[in-house]
């Protein structure tokens, strides 16, 4: 079998499963264009193979993604008895320790709101008030970019305060609820903000550029870098570790088990709630977005002398 025919069936069984598999599809078939059509799967040796790691001058966290890929690829080729081996190197390439993220406090998010009504970094689609809605709805809800990005109309539903997350991590789907607040500023931006899509109603996004076309994420990307930097919300240490769009969904993880802790509530039978409502599987997914800031860290010491003291609670 040909690679780009296998390349194929893998995809196919992948989205059959229900996989968000998008990215990895796009990278796949790019090595399949690249290798030629007639090439069989036996056939890519390993320097064609680093080609595949490498190419486009890559760092390494993404020949260490390309790697998986790959090596998911070949698994199933190898299964299926289409390839007699991998012509990947023997050990994955290694990966970049992620950035620490950035939370911002309740200030610097007031910074951003107060700076998309005056900020404007060039001539582009994204308006002022959409920028806006996009950094309260993240900041509110904890979503991921992608997420609020891929909404449609017919996701929301105002009247009940709900917001429904399609086609999210792992291809699972979840309701949000929704402050009355974030209620009244959504609907706001959507009778009197949004521009007019080109698309029936129902398969319309709820955010659109001036246009009325979908939101770019790198275009979203960048224009959010420049408007931390326009209101002044950096950090000292390494640019890849200075403030991103995601971070607003740390924060709001963060700032929301430290409001636990200051109201004394149960965190054991909380945090599972929390983990329903980011979309993760399990608690340790949600780990990864408590970082201990300073009044987290203030909080949690003062529930630990309370129980020390025994002055009850939980520690």
């Amino acid at each position: 079998m040909t690679l780009q025919e296998a390349i194929d069936q893998y995809v196919e069984c992948k989205l059959a499963l229900g996989a968000c598999f998008d990215c990895p599809a796009r990278f796949l078939r790019r090595c399949g264009r690249a290798a030629g059509p007639e090439i069989r799967c036996d056939e890519v040796t390993p320097g064609k193979a680093g080609e595949f790691l490498s190419a486009g001058d890559c760092g390494p966290n993404t020949r260490a993604w390309r790697y998986s890929v790959l090596g998911g690829f070949y698994r199933f080729a190898i299964g299926r008895g289409w390839a007699q081996r991998s012509p990947l190197p023997p050990r994955a390439p290694a990966r970049v320790p992620p950035a620490p993220p950035y939370i911002y406090t309740r200030q610097e998010v007031q910074c951003l709101l107060d700076g998309t009504k005056t900020y404007t970094s060039r001539v582009c689609q994204l308006e002022p008030h959409t920028l806006r809605t996009l950094i309260l709805l993240l900041y509110a809800t904890g979503l991921r970019p992608g997420e609020a990005l891929r909404l449609k109309r017919s996701d929301l539903d105002l009247a009940q305060g709900l917001l429904r997350v399609r086609d999210a991590k792992g291809g699972k789907q979840r309701l949000v609820a929704l402050c009355p607040a974030l209620v009244q500023a959504l609907r706001t931006y959507d009778r009197h903000e949004r521009p007019h899509a080109v698309d029936d109603w129902e398969q319309e996004a709820f955010l659109l550029n001036r246009d009325g076309t979908p939101l770019n994420r790198e275009t979203v990307r960048y224009n959010f870098r420049k408007l931390c930097q326009s209101v002044g919300i950096r950090r000292g240490d390494r640019a890849r570790g200075q403030p991103r769009l995601h971070d607003l969904r740390h924060t709001f993880a963060t700032d929301r088990v430290t409001a636990w802790y200051r109201e004394g509530r149960d965190l054991r039978r909380l945090l599972p709630t929390l983990s329903t409502h980011l979309g993760h599987v399990s608690l340790s997914g949600t780990q990864v977005y408590l970082s201990m800031t300073p009044e987290l860290l203030l909080q949690a010491s003062l529930r630990f002398e309370r129980y020390a003291q025994g002055g009850g609670g939980l520690p």
